[in-house]
Parts: C-alpha cells; sequence; structure tokens
C-alpha cells in the first residue's frame, strides 16, 4: 500500500512495489517525484524527517535528513546585517539541505533498489513535464512580480515563455533532471556496486558539482528578501561536506494499548506525545466525538502541549522524561478548565523554570476575523502562505498554499506513507526548498531552503541560532504500534497545525472508532493560539478553526466557552495520509481535500 499527499507519488511508489522493490524503495522513488510534482510545496533543497519499521530488525528507527545551520551564521552576524530575525525568504534562511542525504541513507540501509532505477521516475516527470495543480499555478502568479523583477534565476524555471503556466498545464524543469542524470552518471562511474554508487551520489551532493554549485551561489549572489533587504548566504561547502544524516532511536509514549512514535525534540512531534499524557486522564469515551467538551478539551491541551514547544523544544538538551512524566502532565492537566485559555502557560518540568522567545505582539481573540471584526493575520500557520489583506481573512487558504507578492510562506509540505508485502513501513514528511522560498540556482534546477527561519536570534532560548544546530522543524511524520505490533504509518502537511491534525486523526480511530478513511474524512479543527513557527512568527490567542461541518450546536457551545471560533470551508483542513497492518489486511486511505491525495495497494 501507499498512501501520498500526490496521485503521481502514489502512483510512483505502487509501481515498485509491484516490481519487486521494498517500501523503502518505494518512499524514495515517491520522495524524489514529489519534488518534481509539488515543487511549491517541497524540492532538492529541503529537508525531511523518516519514521519506519524494519521488518528485519524489528524496531522503529527515525532517519534525521533535517540539515543544519551554516558555520558562519550566529546571532552575531544577523546583528551586523541590522536583523533581529531572521527572514522568511532568500538565502540567509538555509540551512544544509538534507532531503538528499536523508533518502539515500534510507535507501543504503533499508532498501534494495539502485539510485538509476529511484531516480527514474522523478528524472522522467522533470524531463517531460507533470500536470500542473491549480495550487502550483496561484503560488508561481503570486510571486511573479518577484521572479521577473527580483528573481530572474526563479522566472526561468517556473514562468516557461513569460507566463504563470495554467492549471492543467503541463510544466517541466529539465535543468532538475539534468542534475539527477548527471548524479547518476557520476555514481556509476564511480563503483560496479550498489552501495558504491549510493555513496557516490552522496559525495557528489555534498562535496562534488551540486555543492560548488550551492557554495559558489550562496557566496557569490545576493537577492531581495522578506526583511526588505538585499542578501547573500551563509552556507559553504565546508558545511555541506560536513554534514550527515543521521539514525535515531524514536521517543515514544503508550496510550491505551498503542505506542506512539515520533522524532526527538529537534522537531515538533514529542508535541503529539504531549498531549497525549495529558488527554490520558480525561475520558474521551465518555465524550460525544467531535461534541463540545471533546472539542474544548483536545484543543486545551494543544495549547498546554505547544507552550511547552515553545518553551523547550530544540536541538539542546530537552527534559523530555519529565514533560512527558505522570506527576508532571497531573499537574499540567489541572490548567484544563471549562473555559477557552487565552494565555500561553509553558511549565515547569522538574522544577526548571520556562523561558520564552520575545514574540511579537499577537492578535487577539477581541480582533481575530470572522466574529469581531476584521484583522490581518499573523501567521495563519502552514500551511497557508501569509498575505496582505486589507479586507476579511477569506476561509479559502486554511487548508492550502497561498503566497504573499514577496515570497513570504508559513510554508506547506508533503507526506508519503508506505508499506509492503514483507511488512515493512515508512512515514516521511519531505519539505523545504519550495519555489517561492529563494531564487533557483540556475546550473541545478532548485533553490535552497529557509528551514534557518525557525531560529531564534535570542541567546538562552532552546531555538537560539547557533552554527551546527537543527533548526526546531514543524515536520511531524508519525507511526504507532498496536499491542506491542507495527500497526500505522501516518502524517500530513500543515507546519503548526501537523501535530494537530494527525492527533485528531488518531483520537478518532481510537476513540471515534472510525476507519482509516473515516477518520481522515471527518471534520477537522485546530488551534492557532500560540506563536507560528514561521516568519514573522504571530500568534492568535484564543483563535480555533473547525470545518464547517462540525455542528452548529458545537460551534456555539464553544463560544460561549470563550473560543473565537473560525469557521472554515466543509473540506479545508488537513492533507493526512496513512498506512497500516491490520491483522491479514494491508490498508491505506488518503485525503480527498483538494482531490489530490491518493492511496494505491493490491
Amino acid at each position: 500500500m501507499v498512501a501520498s499527499t500526490h496521485w503521481l507519488a502514489s502512483a510512483t511508489g505502487m509501481g515498485v512495489l509491484e516490481r519487486g522493490g521494498n517500501a523503502f524503495d518505494a518512499a524514495v522513488a515517491a520522495g524524489f517525484v514529489l519534488q518534481v510534482a509539488e515543487p511549491h510545496l517541497n524540492g532538492p533543497g529541503g529537508e525531511v524527517p523518516i519514521l519506519l519499521w524494519s521488518e528485519a530488525e524489528q524496531k522503529v528507527s527515525v532517519v534525521c535528513g533535517q540539515g543544519t545551520a551554516p558555520a558562519a551564521a550566529t546571532i552575531e552576524r544577523f546583528a551586523e546585517l541590522g536583523l533581529d530575525v531572521v527572514p522568511g525568504t532568500g538565502l540567509l534562511a538555509a540551512t544544509v539541505p538534507g532531503a538528499f542525504g536523508g533518502w539515500m541513507l534510507l535507501l543504503e540501509r533499508w532498501g534494495t533498489w539502485s539510485l538509476a532505477d529511484v531516480l527514474a521516475p522523478a528524472i522522467h516527470y522533470a524531463e517531460h513535464g507533470v500536470p500542473v495543480l491549480e495550487r502550483i499555478s496561484t503560488t508561481i502568479g503570486s510571486v511573479k512580480e518577484l521572479f521577473t523583477g527580483e528573481w530572474p534565476t526563479s522566472a526561468a524555471t517556473w514562468l516557461p515563455g513569460g507566463n504563470v503556466p495554467a492549471p492543467g498545464s503541463k510544466l517541466a524543469n529539465p535543468v532538475l533532471a539534468a542534475t539527477y542524470r548527471r548524479l547518476v552518471a557520476e555514481a556509476e562511474a564511480a563503483s560496479d556496486t550498489r552501495e558504491g554508487q549510493l555513496a557516490a551520489a552522496r559525495r557528489a551532493w555534498y562535496e562534488g558539482f551540486v555543492a560548488e554549485a550551492i557554495a559558489e551561489f550562496s557566496a557569490g549572489t545576493a537577492w531581495l528578501d522578506s526583511s526588505g533587504g538585499v542578501h547573500g548566504g551563509l552556507l559553504t561547502g565546508d558545511d555541506l561536506a560536513g554534514w550527515q544524516a543521521t539514525v535515531e532511536e524514536p521517543l515514544t509514549y503508550d496510550y491505551r494499548g498503542h505506542t506512539v512514535c515520533k522524532t526527538g525534540p529537534w522537531g515538533q512531534g514529542p508535541a503529539f506525545l504531549q498531549q497525549l499524557a495529558l488527554l490520558d486522564g480525561f475520558d474521551l469515551d465518555g465524550m460525544e466525538f467531535l461534541g463540545a467538551d471533546y472539542l474544548h478539551t483536545v484543543t486545551e491541551a494543544a495549547k498546554l502541549a505547544f507552550a511547552d514547544r515553545e518553551a523547550w523544544y530544540g536541538d539542546t538538551d530537552v527534559p523530555m522524561a519529565d514533560l512527558l512524566s505522570p506527576a508532571y502532565n497531573a499537574e499540567r492537566r489541572r490548567l484544563i478548565g471549562d473555559r477557552a485559555s487565552l494565555e500561553l502557560r509553558p511549565g515547569a518540568p522538574g522544577g526548571r523554570e520556562p523561558r520564552l522567545p520575545a514574540f511579537p505582539d499577537p492578535g487577539t481573540a477581541s480582533d481575530a476575523p470572522g466574529l469581531s471584526g476584521v484583522r490581518r493575520p499573523q501567521g495563519v500557520g502552514e500551511p497557508t502562505v501569509g498575505r496582505e489583506l486589507a479586507g476579511p481573512v477569506a476561509s479559502e487558504g486554511v487548508g492550502e498554499p497561498t503566497v504573499t507578492a514577496d515570497g513570504t510562506v508559513k510554508g506547506d509540505t508533503c507526506h508519503v506513507d508506505v508499506v509492503d508485502r514483507f511488512g515493512n513501513m515508512v512515514s516521511a514528511t519531505p519539505s523545504g526548498g519550495w519555489l517561492q522560498s529563494s531564487p533557483t540556482i540556475p546550473a541545478l534546477g532548485f533553490c535552497l531552503g529557509t528551514r534557518a527561519q525557525m531560529f531564534w536570534l535570542q541567546e538562552g532560548v532552546a531555538t537560539a541560532l547557533r552554527p551546527g544546530a537543527r533548526p526546531r522543524t514543524t515536520l511531524s511524520p508519525s507511526f504507532a504500534l498496536r499491542d506491542g505490533r507495527p500497526w500505522l504509518a501516518f502524517g500530513t502537511p500543515g507546519g503548526d497545525q501537523q501535530d494537530q491534525w494527525s492527533l485528531n486523526f488518531f483520537l478518532a480511530l481510537v476513540h471515534g472508532g472510525l476507519n482509516l478513511q473515516e477518520a481522515i474524512d471527518a471534520p477537522m479543527f485546530h488551534s492557532e493560539h500560540f506563536p507560528s513557527s514561521f516568519f514573522p512568527r504571530g500568534s492568535r490567542p484564543g483563535v480555533m478553526h473547525v470545518e464547517e461541518r462540525v455542528d452548529p450546536g458545537v460551534v456555539a457551545e464553544l463560544r460561549r466557552r470563550g473560543h473565537e471560533v473560525e469557521v472554515q470551508g466543509p473540506w479545508s483542513l488537513g492533507r493526512l495520509s496513512a498506512v497500516a497492518r491490520d491483522g491479514a489486511f494491508l490498508k491505506a486511505a488518503a485525503n480527498p481535500r483538494g482531490a489530490q491525495g491518493y492511496a494505491a495497494g493490491r
């Protein structure tokens, strides 16, 4: 079974399985196709965290394909540039592009296919073109003036004939196809063995022609970014050569017979586990599924977990044992009352004093759109991209990406899940290097990512910028065992919403009694109470989004309890996919929202 956010990726992965490949081969091939089919959502210059179950090893592992900050990326350096925040676009926000290394590590350690075989579908689509999604067209249209006026290398790549590609037309990237063809050629010339070719491809990417082109572009060019200034990059060849993807143990939490696995706190994934730890003390089974008590309780738990994310998570020593401990969560659980909280309330695990960054002034519940007037949104979180709006905030865009004219992006991403006939499973969330992130590198056909915007330029906080650190990514694939056996691989795009939408899906299975597709289809909801992870880091205390399929009476009750509820379109929130092992059956489901996700199997 394969399920993903784009039908071409699902079809590619299924084709690999049909031809004898395993889940890891299929995930890698699908991942590279996603770079071509959804270039506004991920690209070769981005990153990928992966959770996997190896049937041979009988364990869950994490592959970290998240690149690190350059050696020159210091708080002092940004201060010299007159910046107190990392721009959301341009070269200054680049970290080492980790997606390629992450996919190669997965393929080398657990896969069976060659580099040429897994790259063949992506090369084909890059060379011959993919159908242009409406959202690709909209994204490129939003940044057309930026591309033509300031980023001509991007205009050459994404504006064929000087025009925005129309929805349903075909869009190719022959330069990217040539980059991957050269990788394959150099790898095959370097070695006769599969392992030797994969090692040679990594060297070409991080030390050879790809690294050289990235370093030259970063050091030798300067471009307008979302700060309003013109800046070059900080990424060097040494930064690329000194990085490699890693394999780590997952963080886990046991909940009602299920063991949920996430990445470490260099990502936001543990917030999923913290929400479970808080909800463990509530009788969700005794509440009406998607009723007012249920939505209120889950939302208030999210506020507390994500407040801890802001105070504690980062590529540093994070007290996860205390954050997940029964005593800590019993204390935190008492903060959940009958009314919606409008405060950001991190805890003090083990008696440690929380320290929050100096966030921008938030929007307040009293001036949010839909109930109390009109305002410019600060951080309508990923996958929405920030927009300059003079009028009311449209519901369109909360679940799908839009962009500003300067390319500022709250992001978006992709997701793919695979389970094979052997029982191997993969959950991967590739992202970053969006076509609107930074100017296209003309020699390579892709741009660098902007994940460094998640660092804070403030000393003493968990997410403070420092050379060689990983930004606290929002990317958050999920895996769950049931009664100790591998059960479920799942995930979604959505930035700050990922570990809310994924949690809602998981709870729908465990407490709502729904099957995979029903749980994905169920009305979705999330909070925007806490600060966005993306430039410019705004927050909207008390604001809660629900799809209009939620009972109007429930919405009224939530408002009575103090939630600033914004009702969105009936199929607008979340882009989940999932695969499962269920007894003698393999199962899969994908998101119907946007008519883009797809699940396939045999």
